[in-house]
């Protein structure tokens, strides 16, 4: 992942490009109701130690700690500014107990063994920087090793037709609008660039704010690589569109669909 770093003026320039993140991509709470529901029904208890890979600013492992002081949570990052920030905006406000239950680790996922989590979670399609299908076996098989006997790896993957064709679309958020970008895709290697930017009110811009060099898994590929890695069983759950098209943030499993201009799944693989 590339970040935008040049000075900009208005809005854009006095805007914190983590927090814009946060408040237009992520949704901590949907993600862990989720997870919740799902691991219950298959297990039959709480999960309680959570692993958020390529984690960013740990915003997913500081509220899975903050919502119940059973939890506890270990955080995987490679950039070091992104982890600082994430300590000082998002475990520090939360409170000691919360921020003692949260561990944030500068590595790659492609080095960092044990200890032994109930769940492991790879969100925003971020196991698309593994490039190579060698990589993305290895990362699957480490992650199947950390976990317990009745673990479980949670990632979302997103496609459609719109996925594969450059553009640029926009979502207006809360005093701001984000800019997703496509700039580029190559059907032979499935690798593309994306960017994210943010505008304001204000006229001014923030040009990506994020940038992406990554490889567009699909959903047979995934599927194939985690049953290789020793997962058991892997289960697809749509998200539902309304009738102009737009997600619900509702998924059901499902094994049959038709093809859309965009689509997000979460994939979940059973130990």
């Amino acid at each position: 992942m590339r970040t935008g770093s040049k000075k900009v003026p208005g809005q854009a320039g006095r805007a914190d490009r983590h927090d814009l993140y946060q408040r237009a991509v992520q949704n901590p709470e949907g993600d862990i109701e989720f997870i919740c529901e799902i691991f219950r029904e298959a297990r039959g208890r709480d999960p309680l130690v959570l692993r958020e890979d390529f984690c960013g600013t740990a915003y997913l492992s500081s509220e899975w700690a903050r919502g119940d002081p059973r939890r506890r949570a270990i955080g995987i990052d490679t950039s070091e500014e992104t982890l600082a920030w994430a300590r000082e905006h998002n475990l520090e406000p939360a409170g000691e107990d919360v921020a003692r239950r949260v561990e944030l680790v500068q590595a790659s996922v492609l080095d960092v063994a044990g200890p032994k989590v109930d769940l492991v979670c790879a969100m925003n399609f971020s196991y698309c920087l593994l490039p190579s299908r060698e990589e993305l076996q290895r990362y699957f098989r480490l992650v199947r090793q950390v976990l317990h006997d009745d673990g479980m790896f949670i990632s979302e993957l997103y496609g459609g037709t719109e996925a594969i064709v450059a553009g640029e679309e926009e979502r207006e958020c809360d005093g701001f609008t984000y800019h997703w970008e496509q700039e580029c895709y190559n059907p032979i290697t499935h690798e593309g660039v994306c960017h994210i930017h943010f505008s304001f009110p204000d006229g001014s811009r923030l040009d990506r704010a994020f940038s992406y060099d990554w490889r567009l898994w699909s959903i047979p590929e995934v599927r194939e690589c985690l049953l290789e890695a020793g997962f058991s069983d892997i289960r697809v759950f749509w998200e539902q569109v309304d009738e102009e098209g737009t997600g619900t943030g509702q998924y059901l499993e499902t094994t049959d669909e038709e093809n859309q201009e965009t689509w997000l799944v979460y994939i979940v693989a059973s130990v």
